[in-house]
C-alpha cells in the first residue's frame, strides 16, 4: 500500500500570495473606478448664465474610492508582516471595508464601466479579506523564519557545546555562558 502524497512545502504560503495579487489588483481597479465617469449632469458655466453638460467621475461620488485603493496596497504590507489573529483581523477589515465599493457600484451613479470597476475592486477585496480570515494563520510570517549564517552557525556550535556537555555528565543548563 502506497503512503498517499504529503503536501507540496508551498501550500502554506499559497493562499497569502493569492492575497498579495488580489490587494494590488484591486488598488488599480478601484483607482480606474475613481477616474471614470459614473454620470453626466449639467452645470452652470460661472458668469456666462450658460449651462455645460459634464461627466461626474466616481472620486466625487464615491469619495472613498481612492483611500480604499491605498488601503489595499497597505494591507499587502500588513499581510505579509503581521500574523495569527492580528492577520486575521486585518483580514477582516479588508473584508468589510471592500463592501463599501460593492455598495456604492449597485447604489451611485449611471454610467456601467466606471460602477462595474467599483464592484469587482470591492469584490476582490472582500476575497483577499475572506482569505487572511480563513487560511492567514497558517501562512509564515515575512522572515519569521531566516536566520543569518552567523547565527545559524553559533546555533549549531552551542547545540554541540551543549551536547558535549551531555556526553561529559554535566548539566550545561547550570553552566554560565561565556562573556
Amino acid at each position: 500500500m502506497a503512503d498517499p502524497e504529503p503536501a507540496p512545502p508551498a501550500a502554506g504560503k499559497r493562499p497569502l500570495w493569492i492575497v498579495v495579487v488580489l490587494l494590488p489588483v484591486a488598488a488599480g481597479v478601484l483607482w480606474g473606478a475613481a477616474r471614470l465617469p459614473w454620470q453626466h449632469t449639467v452645470r452652470d458655466r460661472p458668469g456666462t448664465g450658460a449651462t455645460t453638460t459634464v461627466a461626474v467621475p466616481g472620486e466625487e461620488l464615491v469619495p472613498a474610492l481612492v483611500p480604499l485603493a491605498v488601503l489595499a496596497v497597505a494591507a499587502i504590507a500588513g499581510a505579509l508582516a503581521l500574523s495569527g489573529l492580528w492577520r486575521r483581523l486585518l483580514g477582516a477589515v479588508v473584508g468589510l471595508l471592500g463592501l463599501v465599493p460593492v455598495w456604492s457600484g449597485l447604489a451611485e451613479g449611471s454610467e456601467f464601466a466606471g460602477k462595474a470597476l467599483a464592484v469587482l475592486g470591492g469584490v476582490l477585496m472582500v476575497a483577499a479579506g475572506v482569505l487572511l480570515v480563513l487560511t492567514g494563520h497558517r501562512a509564515p510570517r515575512m522572515g519569521g523564519r531566516y536566520r543569518s549564517p552567523a547565527a545559524a552557525k553559533e546555533s549549531a556550535r552551542g547545540e554541540k557545546d551543549l551536547w558535549e556537555a551531555l556526553s561529559e555528565g554535566q548539566d550545561p543548563t547550570l553552566r554560565q555562558p561565556p562573556n
